[in-house]
C-alpha cells in the first residue's frame, strides 16, 4: 500500500505500508528518507534514515522490549543471559549463579 501527497508549492511525500498497516518507508521532496522493519506482531525492529541515524530492537514474547542500540551508541540489553538464574551442583550442593 503506497500513498503519495504533494501541495501546490511543489512539496512531496510518499509512504509505503506493509499488510499490517505499518509505515516502512518513508521519502520526501526535500531529500529525507526513512525505512522501518516490524516483526510478526508489528514491533518496530529496524529503522534507518537518511541522517544516519539507525536503530535495533528486539522483544520478548510477551512483547517488552528487551534490547535497543543505536547509531549513536546507546544500548539497552535486558535480554536473558544464558548463565543467570541457573544452578550448578558441586560436590552434591546446588548453587544457583547470579550476575556480579
Amino acid at each position: 500500500n503506497q500513498v503519495y501527497s504533494e501541495d501546490s508549492d511543489g512539496y512531496w511525500e510518499k509512504q509505503k505500508f506493509d499488510q499490517g498497516g505499518n509505515r516502512v518507508y518513508f521519502e520526501n521532496s526535500e531529500g529525507f528518507w526513512s525505512k522501518q522493519e516490524y516483526d510478526q506482531n508489528s514491533n518496530p525492529v529496524y529503522l534507518e534514515n537518511s541522517n544516519g541515524y539507525w536503530s535495533k530492537r528486539e522483544y520478548d514474547q510477551s512483547g517488552n522490549r528487551v534490547y535497543f542500540e543505536d547509531s549513536e551508541g546507546k544500548i539497552v540489553d535486558n535480554r536473558p543471559k544464558i548463565c543467570e538464574d541457573m544452578v550448578v551442583e558441586i560436590d552434591g550442593a546446588k548453587y544457583k549463579l547470579s550476575p556480579l
